[in-house]
């Protein structure tokens, strides 16, 4: 009985989605996600592009290089690799 109320007492985690373009796809399983985002600099208040690179889990090697992709934060699948992708973004 405990365990059932502990379950519905729980919040639902909103994970973090990001979307970025596959630069690689050479791993098995895994591909290199590069998501780009605007920054605004404090002092000369003008917009620059900061990039970062992701491992993400991609499964059945479904996409492939050059996709815009939307991926989520997921459990540690390996060392380096803690994304997923999710989908393909049409955009």
């Amino acid at each position: 009985m405990e365990n059932l109320n502990n379950q519905q007492n729980k919040k639902k985690i909103q994970k973090r989605t990001l979307k970025g373009v596959i630069v690689s796809d050479k791993m098995n399983k895994t591909a290199v996600v590069e998501v780009e985002e605007l920054k605004l600099h404090p002092k000369y208040r003008k917009y620059y592009r900061v990039s970062k690179k992701f491992k993400a889990h991609n499964p059945d090697n479904r996409f492939k290089e050059g996709e815009k992709v939307l991926i989520e934060e997921t459990r540690p699948l390996s060392k380096e690799k803690r994304w997923s992708i999710i989908k393909k973004v049409f955009r």
